[in-house]
């Protein structure tokens, strides 16, 4: 929906620092830099180095986001960065068409051994033939797959800075004759600290007959339910407005996936917005000449339906022909019209129709 040469200077940018990085690096901390780039809060080297530059975008997505700010990457600030935020790299085998943290991963542990690629969190094809390379000059099947062989010859690093969100489930008991904290706690499969510290009690004072105690019965981490309930929604609504202009949803789904990670709080730094990243010009222009009111909504639903129309309208100029629709998309009409696709439209179509197939 616009013109993006940005990104690739981005991209180069992030070869060249992939290529000197250090040995304290960990490469885990390259998805969280690409996450945070995404959203157009850091704009550094993709180094994989947790330095102040990628706590400070931490902390302003964090805000942003209502989320506790600690600078930190824990489970709850993963989740709300959506696709981009997980998985973590190794913990699942990742072939041509995934896209995540761990992708991005990969791509900068390619770099790292010298085998240039995107660092873009899409396998794509440029990824996989990179990959390929990779693993031919380590004797390894050339499959273009990254599994725990490829994995361990990069050399897997999975500590990454993340916090589970643990839930501690509690049940009560009831101190009987003879009771001490000492023994409760043997008794329960817990500690003696632990059970002083949920109910207030010092240790040292005597534990008194048929006062009601909390015992911790199970600790478990609980995923937060936040992201996965927003990128459902998100999905049902691209369903809908897809429905409604006839549009293949799968190409929808690819559509909002590659710009946003259906994320209707992104702002690109160009003023593209929402899980479409519509721009301005062109919600006014969906507006005043496709659908001739006004999209007061500019929650994901409204979003949603002006990125649709506008997709439909492209899809309608140029016959049905998806990847100059995604270039015109991207480009911008008037100049795919005059020029045709420009080579980095014609990545981005390749890109979106390859995930479309994935959806």
């Amino acid at each position: 929906m616009r013109f993006r040469l940005v990104l690739a200077a981005a991209l180069a940018a992030a070869w060249a620092a992939a290529a000197t990085a250090g040995a304290a690096v960990n490469p885990q901390h390259a998805g969280l830099q690409v996450a945070l780039r995404a959203q157009g809060l850091y704009l550094g080297a993709i180094d994989a180095i947790v330095g102040p530059r990628t706590v400070a975008a931490v902390r302003r997505f964090q805000r942003t986001h209502d989320l506790r700010v600690t600078g930190i990457a824990d489970l709850a600030t993963r989740r709300e960065l959506g696709p981009l935020g997980t998985p973590l790299f190794g913990s699942r085998t990742l072939a041509r068409g995934n896209f995540g943290w761990d992708v991005s991963v990969l791509q900068f542990l390619l770099n790292k051994h010298g085998v240039r690629v995107p660092i873009n969190a899409y396998m794509d094809r440029p990824t996989v033939a990179g990959l390929r390379r990779y693993q031919r000059q380590m004797h390894l099947a050339a499959d273009g797959v990254a599994g725990p062989r490829t994995f361990a010859v990069l050399g897997l690093q999975s500590r990454v800075p993340v916090k589970a969100v643990h839930v501690l489930t509690l049940r009560r008991y009831v101190v009987r004759p003879g009771d001490s904290l000492t023994a409760i706690a043997q008794r329960h499969h817990t500690t003696l600290s632990k059970l002083a510290h949920i109910n207030k009690l010092d240790p040292a004072k005597p534990l008194l007959i048929g006062v009601k105690l909390r015992l911790p019965a199970m600790v478990h981490v609980q995923p937060t339910a936040a992201a996965a309930t927003n990128a459902g929604s998100v999905r049902e609504l691209l369903d809908k407005w897809a429905a409604y202009y006839g549009i293949d949803p799968s190409l929808a789904h690819a559509l909002a996936w590659m710009e946003s990670g259906y994320n209707n709080s992104m702002v690109s730094s160009v003023g593209a917005q929402g899980v479409m990243q519509v721009m301005p010009a062109t919600w006014s222009y969906v507006e005043d000449v496709l659908i001739g009111h006004t999209i007061a909504d500019h929650g994901p639903d409204g979003n949603i339906h002006v990125g649709m129309a506008y997709l439909h309208h492209l899809l309608g100029v140029f016959d049905g022909d998806e990847h100059l629709a995604l270039a015109g998309w991207y480009q911008g009409e008037r100049s795919v019209k005059a020029n045709g696709p420009l080579e980095v439209s014609k990545v981005f179509a390749a890109n979106v129709l390859a995930l479309k197939q994935r959806m």
